[in-house]
């Protein structure tokens, strides 16, 4: 058996490497990029990746297919909803303010193989993403003039009948992409200014579509003769609530650019917030004018505020609404090359992707290769793709992003927190004492650390109820119970997604899966609130950790098992493609293999006797042999 031995050493060195982690340097300000955002500029730029073409589109969808004038509740519930991944990323933005967002959460707290999957399907969502936004873009400026680009495009190249290509090369949405590629790669700057005068010109419209549509409102369209307020019941509202829930994904540039915010552990999590809830506010009042203007029955879901004000008499509002939607579908092209370049160049400099995309231009300070390279691969995608039967693949690689940001809050709240890099000024307890022996110093440091848990720990009033996991290594219970969480929420999820017809169970079969998941998931949440966790005034942080996260999590799997057979199989031919590139480049390439002997970069720490605070501790330099170290005199411990 002296053979199995080699092979199992460097299959736990293989594992090592895949779940290695990023040194979680909370306090440096130090970038490449030029911290020139302020929190107005962050929140406008959520403002403009969660406004968009959604609340023209999607608000007359959702009314007429599925929740009637209830709409304005489905929109509050994934308001809500979507603040519990926002809370997530704000803490993590306010506390790690470098770029990368999920990919780099996940990498402090997770794993180098789970970082790159995350950070290679947010990849895929931002150019998927931009290339719909700019195809509904060039659908929308092509419909004002009664579709003649499309009309004359048509007439010259002819109609295409392959399969996943579009029916006409979109050279609009292509022309619009790469003139946006170019005024963002000129720099943060003037990306901000963009999106400042495309989001403040969307917001007066959306202000105009609310104060005149109250105007026009007909409280009858609510009435039970039109079907009443939620025709399609419960129901109704939870599968509204799934979809609404997407149109508030974009939030998520906000932590992608905090390592270009001024202050950002104020204003990330600011931004974050108000973002949300303006997103939120122009959505639900949006919907209640829209339902109450026309019966939500005879609604036109292509151009469903548009046509309201023609039918209304108003055929001038409709072209202020275009020209708003226009502007709202700008803000959300420029926030997705905002973001995408930026996430490349994370995972660049971390060694994970291609070394072109870690250059930053020494003049406009922002990753230029990553924006003109994924801006050009962006605009193929909408100059050729048929994207709808893409979009909803867009879906599962959000809501894993959401997920892993939320499971990564729980091991960042119970691992011990790391020291600070400049040490504030000394105590005047500390300081104003003269010890006279060495074992005053140990009964000191032991009196500081008993009377603070370690983070991780059991808390000392539960151990005499649960002393069966006080004898645990700090972490351990805690990475179980995070683990047996996550499996009870997919099982609760399946159960409370799939209900009792797809599983063939029995009536009494299903309620016990039911009691059961449910029980294990709250127990799992129990285990977890009796630990020690981390608490800091020096920056954000979510309340009621481990429940806020873990209400996230079970939220966004049963949304992922929501989605169609065909999409998880997309979504897993990508996952591969992605595999084969971390074992290919990656793995290899990435900086913290430089660092496979943890003694390479470990300073030893010696102790010694003194009369002096300061001389207490000492290093000794790393990887020096004890034989070399220098001579302590009579009175060294060994």
């Amino acid at each position: 058996m002296a053979w199995g031995l080699p092979t199992a050493a460097s299959l736990a060195r293989f594992c090592q490497k895949l779940n290695r982690l990023k040194p979680l340097e909370e306090s440096s300000m130090e970038t490449s990029l030029r911290r020139c955002l302020s929190t107005l500029d962050l929140t406008l730029l959520g403002v403009g990746g969660m406004v968009g073409s959604g609340l023209y589109v999607l608000t007359g969808t959702v009314a007429k297919d599925m929740a009637g004038p209830a709409v304005l509740m489905s929109f509050g519930v994934a308001a809500v909803a979507s603040l519990l991944a926002a809370l997530c990323y704000a803490e993590f933005g306010a506390r790690v303010p470098r770029t990368g967002s999920a990919y780099l959460f996940t990498y402090v707290s997770m794993g180098e193989v789970w970082a790159f999957l995350i950070g290679w399907n947010v990849l895929l969502e931002y150019l998927i993403g931009g290339a719909a936004v700019a195809r509904a873009w060039s659908g929308y400026l092509d419909a004002i003039f009664s579709h003649s680009i499309r009309n004359l495009t048509e007439s010259q190249v002819g109609v295409w009948q392959v399969p996943f290509l579009a029916q006409y090369p979109d050279f609009l949405a292509a022309g619009i992409l790469l003139v946006a590629s170019t005024f963002v790669s000129c720099g943060a700057r003037v990306s901000s200014w963009l999106n400042h005068t495309f989001s403040a010109i969307s917001l007066i419209v959306i202000l105009f579509i609310i104060i005149l549509g109250f105007i026009l409102a007909r409280p009858h369209n609510w009435s039970a003769e039109e079907g009443g307020f939620a025709p399609f019941g419960f129901s109704g509202i939870m599968a509204g609530t799934a979809t609404c829930f997407y149109a508030f994904v974009g939030f998520d540039v906000i932590a992608a650019s905090s390592e270009e915010a001024q202050n950002p552990r104020q204003a990330v999590p600011m931004a974050i917030a108000i973002s949300l809830g303006l997103a939120a506010s122009a959505y639900i009042l949006v919907s209640t004018v829209l339902t109450l203007m026309v019966p939500w029955h005879s609604l036109d879901p292509d151009s469903a505020l548009a046509d309201a004000f023609y039918r209304r008499g108003y055929s001038w509002a409709g072209f202020i609404v275009a020209a708003g939607s226009i502007c709202a579908m700008n803000t959300v092209l420029l926030s997705n090359l905002f973001s995408l370049p930026r996430i490349v160049y994370a995972m660049a400099t971390d060694g994970l992707f291609f070394q072109v995309f870690a250059h930053v231009h020494p003049r406009t300070q922002v990753p230029v290769m990553g924006i003109l390279v994924f801006g050009v691969l962006m605009a193929l995608l909408a100059l050729l793709l048929d994207l709808e039967a893409l979009v909803q693949f867009l879906s599962i690689g959000t809501l894993l992003a959401y997920t892993f940001v939320a499971a990564s809050i729980i091991v960042l709240r119970f691992q011990k927190s790391s020291p600070p890099s400049s040490p504030g000024p000394a105590s005047p307890d500390l300081t104003a004492k003269k010890y006279d022996s060495f074992s005053d110093h140990i009964q000191l440091v032991g009196a500081v650390q008993a009377s603070i848990p370690e983070p991780g720990q059991l808390r000392p009033s539960l151990r005499p109820y649960l002393g069966f996991l006080g004898g645990l290594s700090p972490g351990t219970a805690v990475a179980w119970a995070l683990g047996i969480l996550v499996g009870s929420a997919i099982m609760l999820g399946c159960v409370l997604v799939f209900g009792d017809s797809p599983l063939y169970l029995p009536q009494w079969g299903y309620i016990l899966l039911l009691l059961i998941s449910g029980m294990v998931f709250l127990l799992s949440l129990l285990v977890l609130g009796a630990h020690q966790q981390q608490h800091r005034q020096d920056t954000f942080q979510i309340p009621l950790v481990p429940l806020t996260p873990a209400l996230s999590i079970l939220l966004n799997i049963c949304l992922m098992l929501k989605l169609s057979y065909l999409t998880w199989l997309r979504f897993a031919i990508w996952l591969l493609i992605g595999l084969a590139v971390y074992f290919g480049y990656g793995i290899r390439h990435s900086k913290e293999n430089q660092e496979e002997s943890p003694e390479l970069n470990t300073t030893r720490y010696v102790v010694f006797p003194s009369g002096s605070l300061e001389e207490t501790v000492q290093p000794v330099q790393p990887m020096q042999p004890a034989s070399q170290a220098p001579a302590q005199g009579p009175d060294s411990m060994e």
